[in-house]
């Protein structure tokens, strides 16, 4: 049996707040091959996660908020923003799915947030993701600004 309780949930989130990307996954999945993959995600506000989609391979991703607070937000093809949610347990809101082949990120709105992931597998870093080429890429200066704006657009403010 696979365990989830608070002591893991707090190491994973000390990694995810020691780690630049201000982020840290803790999975479940023995192997990149399996077809389900299982995993904690650990994610500090403005850790940047830029918009993807996955597509050829198509796959599946559901978000389940463990605690915390988590911006889900859909994008079409020319970055604009088509659909959005915060998932937050303690408001009565848990988890979202995004279909393969739709373009998507995930903000962290406070600090400690941890999201369990699963997604269709296997996991091949060549294909898992298709980014969008109309957002920075993870690195780039720009990441915050466009975070800050993402918030700004849709009314959220960040702690």
């Amino acid at each position: 049996m696979i365990k989830i309780d608070q002591p893991l949930l707090n190491s994973v989130s000390q990694l995810a707040r020691e780690s630049p990307r201000g982020r840290k996954n803790y999975n479940f999945h023995k192997t990149y091959d399996d077809t389900l993959q299982r995993l904690l995600n650990a994610i500090e506000p403005y850790s940047y996660i830029q918009p993807h989609k996955h597509e050829d391979p198509d796959k599946r991703e559901v978000f389940t908020v463990l605690q915390g607070r988590l911006l889900v937000v859909e994008f079409d093809t020319a970055g604009n923003i088509t659909d959005h949610t915060i998932i937050a347990p303690l408001e009565g809101s848990f988890g979202a799915e995004i279909p393969e082949r739709i373009f998507h990120s995930i903000f962290a709105l406070e600090p400690g947030t941890m999201v369990y992931e699963i997604k269709d597998g296997p996991y091949s870093p060549i294909d898992d993701k298709n980014f969008a080429s109309w957002a920075p890429k993870e690195g780039d200066p720009a990441t915050k600004e466009y975070i800050q704006g993402i918030l700004n657009r849709l009314g959220i403010p960040l702690p």
